[in-house]
């Protein structure tokens, strides 16, 4: 088959993989992920505001459709606890609505949220996530973490908070509606919350949120036989998802249009990073641009039947693998038995207290908090510490999609900020060899010539580094120094562009009025191809170029003060003169 077509149906390039031995293996997987998945999405769509039965569409549909036109084998896609809360807060920020007017809007943010992860899979921008920092990723989950516990505190308190109130004043008024928590509410949260963690510690393949849940359910009964006391999520409708028509018009996009960007990018984020993660393990090749485009069609497909925004979960990714799935079908088993349960038995959340779903809300905004990391970073780099200080108070007290923004801002400033200077390293041959290899003076402790200084710069000579550049070879050619040849060693240099190119010129220029001059060796087949093409290297001077820096050192060294050169006994190079002595 041709690449177009496997790029159209991604799921013909593992068609081979689907062997018996692999259905069962992909059979007793998905049975995991449908044990992990019912609590987690009525969980996660408890967070975004919706009615829970949201969730479980989405970790049907969605799920099955990332899988099938993605490239991972083992991401599972569906709803999740960080994406959800943003849902809520780009919502949420619009205005109150009632639950129809609510639905409406996250799903027509769905729809939007596919149709900008499909536009940057087509125009193969796959490689945009690399440009978000993991500190920022880490910084923002954390803040989210703590949005959704606060945002659970009123059902595991079992007490009224107005909607649409900031995190702090959430918690000023739970702090005043003290007097008035609801005793049967805590204690069930709590039941749950205990048996979840005891359930994990004994065995991390127990499926500890459905325990707990089961756990807390069953005091709230004990404690509330009426069921009167507490409030309940209330029984599934017992129907499989039916095509609807998102409400799409030019306001809505409007109004939708900076979240759904928000939604789309950390969804892309988490779905791309869980992948490479996740293929680590299993040795695949994970594809960024599929991915981009198996995420937007499951979120475009997944809008047409009442989902909300989805990405991929690394929980239930993870436990996919373990598991012993070998193909996407897994997900595909996982969904078909979840759409059964559905069915069968939609009384399960019936007599599920809200204090219940609270409690193990609590305990997924725990573990998305990924404190070792925080720690590193706090220990080992300013800079990411501070980004990730910067993101994770952002997170909790501006919009979240802003917040977002930031984040992004924050690692297209730190990207910018490292490659605007690239590493100019003073070298010298090793004057104790002989064939005097050259080295980091530092590093070697090496002596240098008074007369010329040798540089290797790591990094592009690019508009935004060129000014970093020159002031290095300014500042060792300065007026006093001696100095006034330069050799700059460019074999890590990728690319020269306009500026670096005048910038080098701008330099030449100067030391040839100083009766010096700046010579070039090692650079990059490609790099001379482009200057030769735009003409740079004649302007430059096709004889400064050498292809090793023995070569430009020997044409160097007859230009130096040779009155200097034989009063000087530290014998460089090789080709050094002898002394006047000699």
């Amino acid at each position: 088959m041709s690449i177009s077509t496997y790029k159209l149906f991604p799921f013909l390039r593992w068609r081979d993989r689907v062997t018996r031995d692999n259905l069962k293996a992909d059979l007793m997987a998905g049975l995991t992920g449908m044990v992990l998945v019912l609590p987690q999405a009525v969980a996660y769509a408890f967070i975004a505001g919706l009615p829970p039965v949201y969730g479980l569409y989405t970790a049907m549909v969605s799920a099955v459709i990332a899988a099938l036109f993605g490239s991972s084998w083992h991401l599972i896609s569906g709803p999740t606890a960080a994406l959800s809360i943003v849902v809520l807060s780009v919502i949420s920020g619009l205005g109150d609505f009632s639950v129809e007017q609510y639905v409406g809007l996250v799903i027509s943010l769905t729809l939007l949220t596919g149709l900008i992860q499909l536009a940057l899979g087509l125009f193969r921008m796959g490689s945009l996530v690399n440009f978000i920092s993991h500190t920022v990723v880490i910084g923002f989950t954390a803040g989210a973490a703590i949005l959704i516990a606060v945002s659970q505190f009123k059902h595991l308190l079992g007490v009224e908070v107005p909607g649409g109130l900031s995190m702090l004043a959430t918690l000023e008024h739970l702090f005043g509606q003290r007097a008035g928590f609801n005793a049967v509410a805590l204690e069930a949260g709590l039941v749950t919350l205990v048996v979840a963690v005891l359930a994990r510690k004994l065995n991390r393949k127990l499926p500890h949120l459905l325990i707990g849940m089961a756990a807390g359910s069953l005091a709230c009964y004990f404690l509330d036989p009426t069921g009167e006391a507490v409030a309940y999520v209330g029984a599934l409708p017992g129907q499989l998802p039916t095509p609807v028509l998102p409400e799409f018009s030019f306001a809505t996009l409007k109004a939708l249009a900076p979240g759904a960007l928000a939604v789309a990018l950390l969804g892309l984020i988490e779905a791309v990073s869980i992948a490479r993660a996740i293929a680590v393990r299993s040795h695949q090749q994970i594809d960024g641009n599929q991915e981009f485009l198996g995420q937007g069609l499951s979120n475009v497909v997944g809008s047409f039947f009442a989902c909300y925004a989805s990405t991929g979960s690394f929980t239930r990714s993870g436990a996919n693998y373990d598991a012993g799935a070998r193909t996407p079908l897994a997900a595909v088993f996982a969904a078909l038995m979840l759409a059964v349960v559905v069915l069968v038995a939609p009384q399960i959340t019936a007599r599920l207290p809200l204090a219940v779903m609270a409690g193990s809300i609590l305990l997924i905004a725990w573990n998305l908090i990924d404190f070792g990391s925080i720690r590193h970073i706090l220990s080992n780099s300013r800079s990411e510490a501070a980004i990730l200080l910067v993101t994770l108070f952002s997170t909790l007290l501006v919009e979240l999609e802003f917040a977002i923004y930031i984040g992004v801002m924050l690692s297209l400033a730190l990207y910018l900020r490292r490659t605007s200077q690239p590493r100019v390293t003073q070298v010298a041959p090793l004057q104790q060899s002989e064939r005097r290899h050259i080295r980091n003076i530092e590093r070697y402790d090496l002596q240098e010539c008074p007369q010329l200084k040798i540089i290797r710069v790591d990094g592009s000579l690019f508009f935004g580094a060129v000014d970093h550049v020159q002031q290095e070879i300014r500042r060792l050619t300065a007026p006093g120094s001696g100095v006034n040849h330069i050799l700059l060693i460019g074999k890590g240099i990728n690319f020269i562009d306009v500026a670096g190119v005048e910038m080098l010129h701008q330099e030449i220029n100067r030391l040839h009025m100083m009766s010096g001059d700046i010579l070039f060796s090692s650079l990059k087949g490609t790099v001379m191809d482009e200057l030769k093409r735009t003409g740079a290297l004649t302007l430059l001077g096709e004889q400064r170029f050498h292809d090793t820096p023995r070569s430009a050192i020997a044409e160097l060294i007859p230009r130096l003060d040779q009155d200097r050169c034989a009063s000087c006994t530290k014998r460089i190079f090789g080709d050094c003169p002898p002394p006047a002595d000699v």
